[in-house]
C-alpha cells in the first residue's frame, strides 16, 4: 500500500504563497537565487528596512533550496558516435609519429592523443630520431589551445574569407612589381620546392630568411670554408675533452640537442669520463655542468680563441694579456694533447671567430665535429634582411608575403620595419596569433598550429622527417603552403603535393613507414672544404679585439621562453628559470661586484619573496627602462646579461604581459652590445623558488666527489653511509627502522633513479609532469609567495667557496661558536655563494618513503603506501591539513590553496574551455584545501601493467616509466621495477654512486641518486 504521507524540504514549504518554493518547483534546473540582488547592492541595503524573516529567507533557505536543487541539478547529455572512428576507443590513448620545427625548435616526436585530442609530447625513440623535445616543445600542445589564437583570416583588421583573401593576395601578384617571400628557416623540402616554383612563375619575386636569434656569422664562416650554408651537427658523446668559448651548447646554442651526447661521456664508466672547460659571461647551463668555469668577458674571450688557436696549428698571431691567461694557456695544450678526442665550440657571433673553430678543429681531426649531416635548422641572413626594410622604406616592395616570423617585435629595428610596411601596398602575414606584426599587415592570415598541419622537414642533412596533423584544425585556418599551391595555380591538396614530394626522397622505405615511423635516413655524405677561408686573416683580426668602453651587454635566451614565440604560455612562463630559479620575468643579470660599485641589491624579504632594483639600460641610443636586476653568481665583472623573448604585448592576457622587449638592443643581431647602466629606482618584486643560495656544508644532499678520488678510493670514502646512534653506538642508518617494513620482494616495486652527472637542469621533465598530471599555473603574485604547485622542482645550488669541495672543509673547520672559526659567523659566510661558484642541480619530486613521515600524520589516511611502493594520495579523503606536508623533510607537497580550475582569478588555461581541452581526463583535476604531490605517475604504471595483463604476457624490462623520466633526453632519469632484474633501474640500484636523499633521517625512499663525480 502506497503511502500518502507529504514530505517536504523546508519550512517555507508550508506556505503556498512562497514565490521561491514556486520557482523552484518549476525549474528543473539549477538557477542562481537572488541573494547578489538583495545583498549585493550597498546603498539599496543600507536604505530598505529589512525582518529577520526577510533575511533568514534569503541567505537561511535561499542557500539550502541551491544545494538541493544542485543535487538534481543540470543534465548534461553525452552523444555518442553515430560511426565509431576504428582508430579510436574510447578511454585508450593513440600515439603519432610527427616532428616540429618553428623556426627555432625543433625534435622528432610521438603525441599522445585521446579521443582525437592530443594532450601531451612524448619523444620518438626510434633509430633516427635523435632530437629530443625540451621544455618549449613540451609546453608547445598547450599553446594549440591558446584563446588568443588568431581564428579566422582578416583583412584591414575586420573578418574575411579565405576566398576574399586569396583574391586579394592574386591581385597583387597580378600587378607586378618587387614581391618578397619573407619566412623563418624552413628546412623543408617540400616548401622549400614550393617557394621556387613561386619565384619562377613571378620572376619579381625573392625569398629572405630570417632568424630572429641570428646564427648568421657562424653560417658565413660554414660557408666560406665548405661552400655550403649549414651549421655542424656536433656529437660530444665523441670527446673526451670539450672545451666551450661563449658557447650554451647545453642551451639554446645554434639549435640546441647537445645534451643526449654530452652525458653520454659525463657518467664515469671503467673510470673515464669526459672533461669539460667553459669561458663565458653569463652563468649558463654549460657552464653550470662544467669541470672548470672561467669567468670572461667577450674581448677575452675572443684573444683566449686566437692563443688556443696558435698552441693548436702552431701560428704565432700576436695576442692580448687576459684574465686568466694561464689558465687558457693549460687549456690550449689539454686540448693539443687530446688530440682527436677533443672538440672546441664557440658562440662568438663573430665570422672571424668562427673560421677559427673550424681551422682548430680540423687540425685536431676532432671525432666530434664531423662535415657530414650538417644541420639546416638556420639559414638566415643578416645583410638580406637589412636590405629588405631599406627596400620596404624606400617603397621598393610592392608585396610582401610573411610566414612564421614577428619581425616587428623582434628586429632591433622593429619599429622601422613597422614603418616600411605600412609603404607596401599588400602585406600578408600567416601567424598563430594576431601578433605585432600580423596586426599592422595588409592581411592577417591564420595559420594552424603544427599539431593541425602536414609538413615535412629535414632537420641534418640525410634525414627526412614528416609532420602530421593529430587533430582537425581547431579554427578557420589555412596553411602557408596550401595558400602558395593556390598562387602557383598548382592542383591537388598539399597533403598530395608533399607525398610526391617525398617519394623522391625516401628511396627503399614507403610513405606509410616514414609516416608511422616519423622519421627516414638516408644516405649523407660530408661537405668538402672549398679553401676558401683564410684562416691566418681570420686570426690576425680576431686578436684586434678589445675591452668595451662600457658594459659588456650579453643577450641570450632563456631555457623558458626561447625567442618568444610562445610568450603567452602560462607553462613556461611559471616555469623557474634553471639558473635563477626565477619565473614570470626577465632580468638583466650583473655580477656581485659591479652591483655594489652601481649600487643595485636583492633582498629575500619576510614573506619569502625576492626583491631587486631596476636599471636603466642604453645601447647606441636606444634605451630600456626599468629592467629588474637579478645579482648573478658566476657573471663575469664588466659584463651584464638579459634574456630575449619577452615583453610581447599584442594578443597576450594580460596576466603574459611580462618582461621588457630586449630585442630592440639586439643591434647589427650581435648578441654583445657595449652598454650604459643606471640605477633607476623603484623596487621590483620576483617570484623567485628558491631562496637558499648555498648547500652550506651539507654533503648529504649532494654529494661530490672528483675522478681521482672515484678511481683511487672505496665507495665508503666519497659515498659515505650515514650514521645513527643505537644503544650508545654508531650503526649505518639504513640498518636502523622506526617502522617494521613490509615484504616488497612480490609483484612490482617502482624506483626512479637519477644520476646527478647526466642531469643538466633543462626542465624538459617540469613542463613533462605538469602535462601529464595536469598541474595547475597560479601566477606570479602566488609563486612569489611559495605557493607554486610544481609536483617536480630542480634545486640548483652554487658553492660558497671555489668549489663545494673547499665548502665542506670550511665547515670540518668550524672550532665553537664564536671568532674567526665559529660556526655562527661561518654558517653566515656560506650562505653568500662564491663570485664564480660551483653549480649542482637536483630533481627533487616526493621520494615515495617506505616509511613515510607523512603517512603516520594524516587524521583521515588521505596518505598512504602500495605494495608497489607509490606514496599514494587520496583527494576525496584530504580535509587540507597539511599534517603530511609540516612533516616531509622533502618538502615536495603542494597545498591547494584556491580553485585554479573555472576560476577567472587565475585566468590561464584551466579557466576557458579550450584550454581545459589539454587536460589529462587519466588524472583528475585536483579542488581547493587538497594536498597533491607527484604520484610516479600511476596512471601510467597501472596502464602499463594493464596492457601486459591484456596480451597475457608479463610487463617487459624498461617498459614502465613516468612523465618525467620520458622526457629526459640526457637519460639521468631511469625509472622501473627493482623487483625485476632485467630493469635498468635495478641495475642502477646497485651502483657505487647510489645514494638516498637524507638517508639518515631513515625513510628508506624509493627515489634514489647518484653521486656527482667532477673530472677535476
Amino acid at each position: 500500500m502506497s503511502s500518502n504521507k507529504k514530505y517536504w524540504k523546508s519550512v517555507e514549504e508550508l506556505n503556498e504563497n512562497s514565490s521561491i518554493v514556486e520557482t523552484l518547483r518549476n525549474n528543473e534546473f539549477v538557477e542562481e537565487i537572488p541573494t547578489e540582488q538583495f545583498l549585493g547592492d550597498k546603498e539599496a541595503l543600507s536604505e530598505n528596512g529589512t525582518s529577520r524573516r526577510d533575511f533568514l529567507k534569503y541567505v537561511g533557505f535561499s542557500t539550502a533550496a541551491a544545494t538541493l536543487a544542485a543535487c538534481e541539478g543540470p543534465v548534461h547529455k553525452a552523444i555518442p558516435y553515430v560511426v565509431q572512428p576504428e582508430q579510436i576507443i574510447p578511454g585508450v590513448w593513440d600515439y603519432y609519429a610527427t616532428s616540429v620545427f618553428d623556426g627555432f625548435d625543433f625534435a622528432n616526436l610521438l603525441i599522445k592523443t585521446r579521443e582525437g585530442r592530443p594532450i601531451k609530447i612524448e619523444n620518438n625513440t626510434l633509430p633516427g630520431a635523435k632530437f629530443a623535445a625540451n621544455a618549449r616543445v613540451h609546453a608547445s600542445v598547450l599553446s594549440m589551445y591558446d584563446s588568443m589564437r588568431l581564428k579566422e583570416p582578416k583583412i584591414l583588421g575586420k573578418a574575411a574569407s579565405w576566398a576574399d583573401v586569396d583574391s586579394k593576395v592574386k591581385a597583387s601578384l597580378a600587378e607586378g612589381g618587387p614581391i618578397v617571400l619573407l619566412t623563418s628557416t624552413l628546412a623543408s623540402p617540400s616548401t622549400e620546392k614550393l617557394i621556387a616554383e613561386f619565384t619562377a612563375k613571378y620572376p619579381t619575386a625573392k625569398h629572405v630568411i630570417y632568424d630572429a636569434v641570428s646564427s648568421s656569422e657562424a653560417l658565413d664562416a660554414f660557408e666560406m670554408a665548405y661552400g655550403e650554408r649549414a651549421l655542424v651537427d656536433y656529437d660530444f658523446s665523441k670527446a673526451n675533452l670539450i672545451v666551450s668559448i661563449g658557447a650554451d651548447f647545453l642551451g639554446d646554442w645554434q639549435g640546441g640537442s647537445y645534451d643526449s651526447g654530452y652525458a653520454k661521456g659525463r657518467i664515469p664508466r671503467n673510470g673515464q669520463m669526459s672533461r669539460h672547460f667553459q669561458m663565458e659571461a653569463n652563468m649558463t647551463l654549460s657552464g653550470a655542468a662544467a669541470d672548470k668555469r672561467l669567468a670572461m668577458t667577450s674581448a677575452d674571450q675572443k684573444q683566449a680563441l686566437v692563443k688556443i688557436y696558435n698552441v693548436i696549428t702552431g701560428s704565432g698571431v700576436g695576442t692580448g694579456k687576459i684574465a686568466n691567461e694561464d689558465a687558457v694557456m693549460k687549456v690550449a695544450q689539454q686540448l693539443k694533447a687530446a688530440g682527436s678526442k677533443g672538440v672546441l665550440v664557440s658562440g662568438i657571433e663573430d665570422k672571424n671567430a668562427q673560421l677559427l673553430v673550424l681551422a682548430i678543429n680540423q687540425a685536431l681531426q676532432s671525432e666530434a665535429f664531423t662535415t657530414a649531416g650538417t644541420r639546416q635548422i638556420r639559414k638566415g641572413s643578416n645583410a638580406k634582411v637589412a636590405q629588405l626594410v631599406a627596400d620596404m622604406n624606400a617603397g621598393n616592395v610592392r608585396t610582401l608575403i610573411m610566414s612564421g616570423v614577428n619581425p616587428v617585435y623582434t628586429l632591433p629595428n622593429g619599429k622601422d620595419f613597422a614603418a616600411g610596411l605600412k609603404k607596401v601596398k599588400t602585406s600578408v602575414a600567416f601567424s598563430l596569433k594576431e601578433d605585432e606584426t600580423a596586426s599592422l599587415a595588409t592581411i592577417a592570415a591564420a595559420a594552424p598550429h603544427y599539431l593541425e598541419s602536414w609538413g615535412d622537414v629535414e632537420m641534418t642533412k640525410g634525414t627526412y622527417a614528416l609532420t602530421q596533423p593529430t587533430i582537425r584544425p581547431i579554427f578557420n585556418t589555412k596553411q602557408f603552403q596550401e595558400a602558395l599551391m593556390s598562387w602557383n595555380g598548382a592542383a591537388g591538396t598539399y597533403y598530395d603535393y608533399l607525398k610526391a614530394t617525398a617519394s623522391g626522397i625516401i628511396a627503399g622505405s614507403t610513405w606509410n613507414k616514414v609516416l608511422h615511423d616519423g622519421i627516414y635516413v638516408g644516405a649523407t655524405g660530408g661537405a668538402a672544404a672549398t679553401g676558401g677561408a683564410n684562416y691566418a686573416a681570420a686570426a690576425a683580426a680576431l686578436a684586434q679585439a678589445k675591452p668595451a668602453g662600457g658594459f659588456e651587454l650579453h643577450l641570450y635566451t632563456k631555457t623558458g621562453l626561447g625567442d618568444g614565440q610562445q610568450a603567452g604560455n602560462p607553462w613556461l612562463q611559471e616555469f623557474p628559470d634553471p639558473i635563477t630559479r626565477v619565473s614570470w620575468d626577465n632580468y638583466v643579470t650583473v655580477s656581485r661586484a659591479d652591483a655594489e660599485s652601481l649600487g643595485l641589491y636583492n633582498e629575500i624579504v619576510a614573506n619569502g619573496g625576492l626583491d631587486g632594483s631596476y636599471v636603466n639600460i642604453t645601447v647606441s641610443g636606444t634605451t630600456l627602462e626599468k629592467v629588474p636586476v637579478i645579482i648573478q653568481p658566476g657573471q663575469a665583472k664588466g659584463t651584464l646579461g638579459l634574456s630575449v623573448g619577452y615583453g610581447r604585448t599584442a594578443s597576450m592576457k594580460e596576466e603574459m604581459k611580462v618582461g621588457v622587449n630586449a630585442y630592440v638592443l639586439y643591434k647589427g643581431f650581435n648578441n654583445v652590445q657595449t652598454a650604459t647602466v643606471k640605477e633607476a629606482g623603484g623596487n621590483h618584486e620576483f617570484a623567485c623558488v628558491q631562496g637558499q643560495k648555498t648547500l652550506m656544508g651539507r654533503g648529504d644532499i649532494i654529494k661530490e666527489t672528483t675522478l681521482d678520488i672515484y678511481n683511487k678510493e672505496e665507495a665508503e670514502v666519497w659515498n659515505p653511509v650515514p650514521v645513527v646512534s643505537l644503544d650508545h653506538e654508531e650503526v649505518p642508518a639504513t640498518t636502523v627502522d622506526l617502522w617494521e617494513s613490509f615484504d616488497s620482494s612480490v609483484g612490482h616495486h617502482f624506483n626512479l633513479s637519477i644520476d646527478l652527472n647526466a642531469c643538466t637542469g633543462c626542465g624538459a621533465c617540469v613542463i613533462a609532469c605538469h602535462a601529464e598530471n595536469n598541474v595547475p599555473v597560479v601566477g606570479k603574485s602566488e609563486v612569489r609567495r611559495s605557493r607554486d604547485m610544481h609536483w617536480l622542482r630542480i634545486d640548483r645550488y652554487y658553492s660558497s667557496e671555489e668549489t663545494f669541495a673547499k665548502d665542506n672543509e670550511k665547515k670540518n673547520n668550524f672550532d665553537g661558536l664564536f671568532g674567526e672559526k665559529g660556526s655562527l659567523g661561518g654558517f653566515g659566510e656560506m650562505e653568500s655563494p662564491a663570485d664564480n661558484p660551483q653549480v649542482s642541480f637536483q630533481p627533487v619530486m616526493c621520494q615515495h618513503c617506505n616509511h613515510a613521515p607523512c603517512e603516520t600524520v594524516c587524521p583521515v589516511a588521505a596518505t598512504s603506501h602500495s605494495r608497489q611502493g607509490h606514496n599514494h594520495m587520496a583527494y576525496n579523503r584530504c580535509i587540507g591539513t597539511r599534517y603530511c606536508a609540516n612533516n616531509c623533510p622533502y618538502k615536495v607537497r603542494r597545498f591547494n590553496w584556491f580553485l585554479y580550475n573555472k576560476n577567472s582569478e587565475f585566468d590561464y588555461h584551466m579557466n576557458d574551455d579550450l584550454g581545459r581541452m589539454v587536460l589529462n581526463p587519466d588524472v583528475n583535476v585536483r579542488s581547493r584545501g587538497v594536498m597533491e604531490k607527484c604520484s610516479f605517475c600511476i596512471q601510467k604504471t597501472q596502464s602499463t601493467i594493464l596492457a601486459a595483463k591484456r596480451e597475457g604476457r608479463a610487463v617487459k624490462a624498461d617498459e614502465f616509466e613516468v612523465a618525467c623520466s620520458a622526457a629526459c633526453s640526457s637519460g639521468a632519469m631511469a625509472f622501473g621495477d627493482v623487483n625485476n632484474k632485467a630493469d635498468k633501474v635495478a641495475q642502477l640500484a646497485e651502483s657505487d654512486r647510489m645514494y638516498h636523499l637524507l638517508e639518515h633521517v631513515g625513510t628508506k625512499p624509493n627515489v634514489f641518486y647518484h653521486v656527482k663525480v667532477r673530472n677535476s
